[in-house]
């Protein structure tokens, strides 16, 4: 399985062979994988004398990004002067009225705002592609608000359906003259190819990758299970760039440039205190990437970011590891010096409502697509 343009052409730029379709630990359950880390960030937590410190590594940032964070709060703190490089969004409310009135306050801030389907829905406070949807009509608007929890916000945002996208991590300390790009994923959107007899079904099962997480992709498609795919249709399975939701994601680090670097590090600087998060962006070439231009910014992920890349099928458990504890010990620096510049750290039970309310809102949002 691998990206595909309509004419079967790999649209996935420079990306290093794969050896592998699945990592063996990719998809273990998150107690199991991260126990381990979580032990790390204990002792970090005394080596740096503060628990909660990682939500101190943005600190204008909702608890720095860290868990239970606004989406639209974080991109709020990006200047005027960047906002040719963000997708276009509005905030809409999911109230206790009809969904009928809410539509129609969508539509109205839609309006004011220059935006049309299609659009991206999604939770304004939500992680790992939780709850994303295309929206086409006021109907398919109308049925995800109708599956949406009371009381809280849906981001609607220009659909940017650029051939690629990429998870770029930044970090720079306060101290530091120069920020650094910690890590780049190139993501991978999942396809399958008809053949003419078989079923969308079959053609998932009896691919090499996606057979073996088919329980990602089948229930987003049960409506076109089956139905036989064109003879060299390609099909998209996968539309959230998430690898929780079946996005493959490779490792991007040799395609970094010292331009690359310096490009990025002059963009992040212009956002207030930002020093640690992961961008999702959207982009037509490496060029515009590595210049950071004619791109589109989907998020950007505070302190709860993670260096994607060891998500590739070929990252090894051990290297997967030791990225991760480069990242939480820059995590937790970063809020140490944060916090002797100043800026009081997050009490643990303020903390703790974030967290709380991150897990309520998680089983409550439609199904992601």
């Amino acid at each position: 399985m691998r990206e595909l343009s309509d004419n079967g052409q790999s649209l996935v730029p420079a990306a290093k062979a794969a050896t592998k379709t699945l990592s063996f630990f990719e998809f273990w359950p998150g107690w199991l994988f991260y126990t381990p880390m979580r032990l790390y960030c204990f002792w970090l937590a005394l080596r740096f004398r503060g628990l909660t410190l990682p939500a101190n590594a943005n600190p204008l940032f909702d608890a720095g990004g860290l868990v239970g964070e606004s989406k639209s709060q974080i991109l709020r703190q990006a200047p005027s002067e960047l906002a040719p490089l963000f997708a276009a969004h509005v905030l809409t409310a999911r109230t206790e009225l009809d969904v009928a009135s809410d539509v129609a306050s969508a539509k109205q801030q839609m309006a004011m705002a220059d935006l049309a389907y299609p659009l991206v829905a999604k939770p304004d406070i939500g992680c790992r592609g939780m709850g994303v949807q295309i929206v086409t009509n006021d109907a398919e608007l109308e049925r995800y608000l109708q599956q949406f929890p009371a009381s809280h916000n849906v981001m609607l945002q220009r659909l940017h359906d650029y051939p690629h996208e990429a998870g770029l991590f930044y970090i720079r300390h306060p101290d530091w003259a120069r920020g650094i790009i910690f890590s780049l994923t190139i993501k991978q959107f999942a396809y399958v190819t008809g053949d003419g007899r078989a079923s969308l079904r079959q053609l998932i099962e009896n691919d090499s990758r996606a057979g073996k997480i088919a329980h990602l992709y089948l229930p987003r498609h049960r409506a076109n299970w089956d139905w036989v795919v064109p003879a060299g249709e390609k099909f998209r399975i996968a539309f959230a760039g998430s690898h929780s939701r079946g996005t493959i994601f490779k490792d991007g680090a040799h395609l970094i440039t010292p331009a690359m670097v310096e490009n990025w590090d002059r963009l992040c600087r212009q956002i207030p205190e930002f020093y640690f998060g992961r961008f999702d962006v959207r982009y037509h070439n490496l060029a515009d990437l590595e210049n950071a231009t004619n791109i589109k910014i989907v998020e950007i992920n505070g302190a709860g970011a993670e260096a994607t890349h060891i998500w590739d099928a070929d990252c090894s458990l051990w290297a997967a590891y030791k990225t991760l504890c480069k990242q939480y010990w820059h995590a937790f620096a970063i809020g140490a010096k944060n916090r002797a510049r100043g800026f009081t750290p997050l009490r643990i039970l303020e903390l703790r409502r974030y967290y709380k309310l991150h897990r309520k809102l998680a089983n409550l949002y439609p199904h992601t697509h």
